[in-house]
């Protein structure tokens, strides 16, 4: 079977799962089963997006969170300032969805084209710690934000609106969220497939044979880069409106830990893998949280044990069929 074959056959397979899924959730009467399948596929659009750079560029970001954050409080803080009636620059306001998540977008490709452009002057553990420090001033920022909660977070009155969906409704809620995950990994697929994906690929293998033919790495990178960025804080922007609530939280090295470990777990370099990590990850974090208040005690070694011995992760091997990178 080929990759495209595999690639096809998995991500079928995994929609199929993801679209019955609450119904048979609400059959066995589990309240927390639909706020649950949300969160993870929430969390599974920040992962893809993580994954295009890590996977197909071995751009190890360890500070992705704070586009998280920045989507969310975009949303959040403008939504506020609506609900308030206060003005924002002179500009009246809104709660739709049709302007606040594309002015969310926008502020995460900004802050994307910034801090990658700095950050991608250097390379391994260099890059690393630049991220995790900008992610780390971004995380400090909102804490700094008293007159929005400070440490204490923001808390959003109402959902956005958006025409013809109730976003108030989980069951369209989560069914909009999975359809931008199902048209975020279309594109991601349709970029990696690219000629700009074959060279964004290229300069993972070997940087200085690209080079050689006339590639300059910087605009792949850096667009790669912008693109991830866009994804992590839709993610973002989605995650605001189902917790109707955002803390500066969301932008610390924990939660960019927490979006690594998932990607690792799925398979790296797969874009569908890291879905089946998240929906492994957040499901092994509610059973263990229910069995006990220390989870991450459990959760920690478990995580281990997976990069130890399964190193492609849980669909790496099938999706790359047998092929190690």
């Amino acid at each position: 079977m080929s990759k495209f074959d595999r690639f096809t056959l998995t991500g079928i397979v995994m929609l199929v799962l993801l679209i019955i899924a609450p119904f048979v959730v609400a059959q066995t009467g589990w309240h927390g089963g639909l706020p649950l399948l949300t969160r993870i596929v929430i969390y599974a659009l920040a992962v893809v997006s993580l994954d295009l750079i890590i996977g197909y560029g071995a751009l190890v970001s360890f500070g992705h969170a704070m586009f998280f954050s920045v989507g969310g409080y975009v949303v959040a803080v403008l939504a506020y300032h609506t609900n308030m009636g206060d003005t924002i620059f002179g500009w009246e306001g809104t709660n739709s969805a049709l302007v606040l998540w594309p002015l969310a977008l926008l502020a995460c490709a900004l802050l994307g084209l910034v801090i990658g452009y700095l950050a991608l002057k250097t390379r391994g553990v260099q890059f690393i710690m630049i991220t995790l420090a900008f992610a780390q001033m971004v995380y400090f920022i909102l804490v700094s934000l008293q007159f929005y909660g400070g440490d204490d977070g923001l808390m959003m009155d109402m959902r956005n609106t958006m025409p013809g969906i109730d976003l108030d409704d989980p069951f369209a809620f989560y069914y909009l969220a999975l359809g931008l995950l199902v048209l975020w990994v279309l594109f991601c697929r349709f970029i990696v497939n690219s000629r700009f994906g074959m060279v964004f690929q290229g300069l993972r293998q070997s940087e200085r044979r690209a080079v050689n033919l006339g590639v300059n790495p910087l605009p792949f990178r850096l667009a790669a880069f912008v693109i991830s960025a866009v994804g992590t804080g839709l993610a973002g922007v989605l995650w605001a409106n189902y917790a109707e609530f955002v803390t500066p939280d969301m932008a610390t090295w924990a939660k960019s830990g927490e979006f690594m470990a998932i990607v690792t777990l799925g398979g790296l370099g797969t874009l569908l893998g890291p879905i089946a990590g998240a929906a492994a990850f957040i499901g092994l974090e509610q059973i263990l949280t229910i069995w006990t208040e220390h989870w991450m005690i459990v959760m920690g070694p478990i995580l281990v044990l997976i990069a130890l011995f399964g190193q492609q992760g849980m669909l790496g091997r099938f999706l790359k069929g047998g092929r190690h990178d």
